[in-house]
């Protein structure tokens, strides 16, 4: 190599050197859904050469030398989780309340970890940018006064008021769903004021009632940390409404063309590892065999089979024993007198299934990540929607020809059959999956890449400010012109009173006039 050669080679390690950066990633969540988002954060910015910490309440396995995992330490067994037969029988509450309460609970288990404890209280520890996954509360913010460095949310979801009042302002609920809406536009009327009612209520218990104990909390949690390292104290509204960007977890594909500031970045399908392992023998050679497609059903990592009431199970084996297709189950334990072209697995390779020709519909339960894996691979679905985000997920792949909807209930066989018949028998279905498909995947950059990107952009323009909304700042008063509003009622009344004055005035003289006239 010649002397040219090598001061080239010399500038190109130091210029990669200089794009490394020390990230701190924090998700929380204990399901599986959200470890997947979180090793995806983390495996592609690992991939693009950062040094990683990574706080989770799973580790993962093999080694990186550019990674640190902090584990959460949960009693997974004392953890709320949804069951099937609860929620079919209506015994099982989700409310704001409730899903506030988990995630306080959730971040002083994060913050009381000893590990963590140790990161915070070190004062040589510093970090360039801190990715947190939002969780109905902003109290992880935080962790960016601490280390005195950018905040980057994590969206799990597609676009809601919630998180975008963060970043911008509330969405307009007369066509943008909220958190936990079940349909989507365009409404009745009763279906708009309602959105506009769950909006209000929502905000009001966010930003009244909620954000009392998070700023109790973060003056005795991180308030005496940031002392300790002698940086100034923000107010916790400061640091609540400073993150330079979300990264969300969507796409047009997937949800809606949702107005969007210049930091919310859509990245959905970040999670899928393309280079995932090969199937296992047994499950590769039930593919590859299958002469009329398989059915793949499983109601993911939260939700589990076997819950279902035995009756149900009954009926949807009769239903599934009478299809010429074969049917693949994920189901958590062992079921007896299964019909022929059923089988089961307790755990199941769900890319490389739903990636396989052979594999030619998909029964989910509806959650964002399967949704979302469904397109990627271009498979119709099924959905069974069950809580929270399902609804509006299927409800949005039947609006978009994916696929149908069909409702979790004790008679739900004959529901799923009709809608089994419906999409084998039509291949509008299957058509319009790979034309979704296309979409999804036509983008300038894959969506790795481009979190990677915006990670790195973030960091190196010191926050981003560039990109942030002027409506985080203009007051609602301002935002709805309330105050042109006030001036033009002032005018109005005062000319009012005016010409109510001079109108008095006439009257006054031409009664003074006729008097004396007379």
């Amino acid at each position: 190599m010649n002397s040219l050669g090598k001061y080239a080679l010399i500038a190109l390690l130091c210029f990669n050197i200089s794009e490394a950066y020390n990230i701190l990633v924090v998700f929380p969540m204990p399901a599986q859904s959200h470890r997947n988002l979180g090793d995806g954060v983390v495996r592609h910015l690992l991939n693009a050469g950062h040094e990683v910490t990574y706080i989770t309440p799973y580790i993962k396995e093999g080694s990186n030398p550019k990674l640190r995992q902090i584990k959460m330490i949960y009693d997974f067994d004392a953890l709320p989780k949804p069951h099937i037969k609860t929620i079919m029988n209506n015994e099982q509450d989700f409310n704001p309340s409730n899903f506030f309460n988990y995630t306080l609970g959730t971040h002083q288990a994060m913050i009381q970890n000893k590990e963590v404890q140790k990161l915070l209280r070190d004062p040589q520890q510093t970090f360039d940018v801190v990715v947190i996954e939002w969780l109905f509360s902003e109290l992880y913010s935080g962790l960016s006064a601490v280390f005195g460095c950018p905040l980057i949310w994590v969206s799990s979801v597609d676009p809601h008021s919630a998180i975008m009042q963060l970043i911008d302002e509330n969405l307009n609920p007369a066509y943008n769903p909220g958190l936990m809406s079940t349909v989507l536009p365009p409404y009745t009327f009763v279906q708009r004021v309602k959105e506009l009612f769950m909006s209000a209520v929502t905000t009001v218990l966010k930003n009244y009632i909620f954000v009392r104990y998070e700023r109790q909390a973060y003056e005795e949690l991180y308030v005496p940390l940031i002392k300790m390292r002698g940086r100034p104290v923000p107010t916790y509204d400061e640091v609540k409404f400073n993150a330079s960007l979300i990264l969300g977890n969507s796409h047009v594909s997937l949800g809606q063309a949702t107005r969007l500031p210049q930091n919310y970045k859509a990245v959905a399908g970040y999670h899928i590892d393309t280079n995932f392992k090969p199937l296992p023998e047994n499950l590769k050679k039930l593919l590859d065999s299958a002469k009329n497609g398989v059915i793949y059903f499983s109601m993911g990592s939260n939700l589990s089979s076997k819950d279902m009431p035995e009756e149900l199970k009954k009926s949807l084996l009769k239903v599934f024993g009478a299809l010429k297709q074969t049917v693949l189950w994920k189901f958590e334990e062992v079921l007896d007198d299964l019909p022929k072209n059923v089988h089961i697995v307790q755990w199941a390779p769900q890319p490389a299934i739903l990636s396989h020709p052979n594999c030619v519909l998909f029964i989910t339960h509806g959650g964002l990540l399967s949704a979302t894996e469904a397109v990627h691979f271009g498979k119709p679905i099924i959905g069974i929607p069950v809580f929270a985000d399902q609804f509006l997920n299927v409800e949005r792949a039947v609006k978009k020809g994916l696929g149908k909807r069909v409702d979790l209930s004790y008679s739900m066989a004959d529901d799923l059959e009709v809608a089994l018949k419906e999409i084998l028998d039509s291949p509008r279905y299957m058509e319009r999956a790979k034309e979704l498909s296309m979409i999804f995947h036509d983008r300038p950059t894959p969506p790795g890449e481009e979190l990677a990107h915006w990670v790195s952009h973030v960091i190196k323009t010191g926050g981003a400010p560039h990109l942030r909304s002027p409506a985080l700042h203009t007051p609602f008063y301002q935002k709805m012109y309330l105050d042109l509003i006030a001036v033009i009622v002032v005018i109005l009344i005062a000319l009012r009173i005016l010409v109510r004055r001079i109108c008095n005035s006439c009257k006054t003289k031409k009664l003074v006039s006729d008097k004396k006239y007379n």
